[in-house]
């Protein structure tokens, strides 16, 4: 392209960055950002458009590590540590259960209960008889946690800036993998943020467009649109307007079609319901008892740190559960209540919080729905639904903060592994359309035996679909179920992944009509 077309193509991004810079200088989106005052997503948007001209070559890519401390960091960073703060309360005020360390520090239950766990590990902790956290009398706060402490407080130090792993210790580095997440940091003290820097050279030939862009006195702040506001006060008459092309063609008017997503999902129930399944549905705004509790999740233990939840500011709680699930299920966790037999369960043993159960959230996993269900189940009985979720998570090709899962329970007397295993082949096969797919042992707290499913992405390589298993008595017990029952959570966005021919989740949502027309093409 010569010169007086490249001119007639260049945007204003990419103007400023020629008229700022010589030819053979080196250059990166920080030294964009710092020197033209761009956004992040301009300078990268420069360098791809001058890239395309042939202006920039990409000379090389260094990839680094960073921590970037939470709110959750800077409080502990101001306040302590959980683990600190539970030391020194015992050391002051002697033993105490967990859920009175919880309410006197203001605690979560699940954090007290973590931060026992690790504390009793290094002998800085012990439960008595009694089931009160005792402080170990000549045990001062472990290294770990005086080494914890000094990292948040080096990086609340820094402000708003990350803190580089190159500039830590081995020591500190191996520490910070145990306090940092990549995806739902939101529990966590620290955030890994992964950054490439690229740096690109300008060629040569953008000197003959600099000083062109000099001869005509473009400056790249030229004006692109006119507002109704410079047409009321008369500023435009002193500015000075982009060329605008108008022999490009209007864009296409596309018809309005079925999104290809919304067919797939209606197409899988109506291959459930075609199996002999019921559908069922719930509210999206749940209780922590229906979520986490009635699914014999212990409300203290780390077993919910994989469930990021999002809560509700306004109300918080629910006015009440309903009776006899409350008093059954809280007599579960607490004793093991009545699962009969011979190996009847222990349960938790812990005291059941009763107001903690009561707190609203976004329902974070689709199995909410089968325990709502296994109260009004007939038996024998098949159920399904598609359900969406909401998790704190980082958006990449695989995860989204919310989501669709297909959940599903079969109850009755003859239901055992070998029909869940059958369910399961039918899911990765007849709907997602997978060649490849794998059966792992899993971990659920509320069924035993537990399974994963993963099948094999052509671009993506292999990646959990879900998880399924067989509920626990301490499940199905409290809602009045004695039979065995199956349940399963696909992730029915993957499935989606392998049946329209995607490789990146966030392309189901896309707003790119043309793309969307495509795949609708395909499906």
């Amino acid at each position: 392209m010569d010169t007086q077309n490249l001119l007639k193509n260049l945007h204003p991004l990419e103007i400023r960055v020629l008229l700022a810079f010589e030819p053979g200088a080196e250059l990166t989106g920080e030294i964009l950002q710092k020197k033209l005052s761009y956004k992040e997503g301009h300078a990268n948007q420069a360098f791809s458009w001058l890239s395309a001209k042939g202006l920039v070559s990409e000379v090389r890519r260094e990839a680094r590590t960073y921590y970037e401390i939470t709110p959750l960091g800077r409080a502990y960073a101001a306040e302590g540590l959980p683990e600190e703060r539970i030391l020194a309360l015992l050391k002051d005020q002697g033993p105490r259960t967990l859920p009175e360390i919880a309410l006197a520090l203001g605690l979560e239950n699940k954090d007290v209960g973590s931060a026992f766990g690790a504390l009793s590990k290094e002998g800085a902790l012990s439960m008595d008889g009694e089931k009160r956290a005792r402080a170990a009398p000549s045990q001062g706060v472990p290294p770990r946690i005086k080494a914890a402490g000094a990292l948040l407080k080096k990086a609340a130090g820094l402000g708003d800036a990350l803190l580089a792993s190159d500039s830590l210790s081995p020591e500190e580095r191996a520490l910070m993998s145990s306090l940092a997440k990549k995806r739902g940091a939101q529990d966590s003290p620290f955030r890994t943020v992964e950054r490439e820097t690229v740096t690109y050279r300008l060629e040569a030939r953008a000197g003959a467009l600099r000083e062109a862009l000099k001869e005509r006195g473009i400056t790249g702040n030229e004006i692109g649109a006119l507002t109704p506001k410079m047409l009321e006060t008369g500023e435009w008459k002193n500015g000075a307007f982009r060329a605008y092309n108008i022999t490009v063609p209007p864009a296409r008017v596309i018809p309005g079609r079925t999104n290809p997503y919304v067919s797939f999902l209606e197409s899988v129930k109506d291959k459930l319901c075609s199996l002999g399944f019921e559908e069922f549905d719930g509210p999206l705004v749940e209780t922590e008892f229906w979520n986490g509790d009635a699914l014999f999740m212990p409300q203290f233990h780390a077993a919910r740190d994989i469930h990021d939840v999002y809560y509700v500011k306004n109300p918080t709680h629910a006015s009440g559960i309903e009776e006899p699930f409350l008093s059954k299920v809280a007599s579960m966790h607490e004793c093991g209540g009545d699962t009969g037999g011979g190996a009847k369960s222990r349960g938790w043993g812990y005291a059941f919080d009763r107001d903690f159960t009561r707190r609203l959230i976004l329902r974070s996993q689709g199995t909410v729905l089968s325990a709502h269900q296994l109260a009004r189940a007939k038996v024998p009985g098949k159920y399904f639904g598609i359900v969406r979720c909401f998790r704190y998570d980082r958006v990449d090709a695989t995860h989204l903060s919310d989501f669709y899962q297909t959940e599903g329970i079969v109850l009755g007397d003859d239901v055992n592994l070998r029909t869940l295993l059958g369910f399961l082949e039918t899911f990765a096969v007849e709907i997602a359309g997978a060649d490849e797919v794998k059966y792992v042992p899993g971990y659920f707290p509320f069924t035993e035996p537990s399974i994963e499913v993963h099948i094999k992405h052509p671009t993506l390589g292999w990646f959990e679909l879900g998880g399924s298993g067989i509920f626990r008595p301490e499940v199905t017990r409290p809602m009045g179920v004695d039979v065995p029952v199956i349940a399963w959570g696909i992730g029915i966005d993957r499935m989606a992944l392998m049946a329209l021919g995607l490789s990146d989740l966030r392309e189901l949502f896309s707003a790119d009509i043309e793309q969307v027309r495509l795949r609708r093409s395909a499906f």
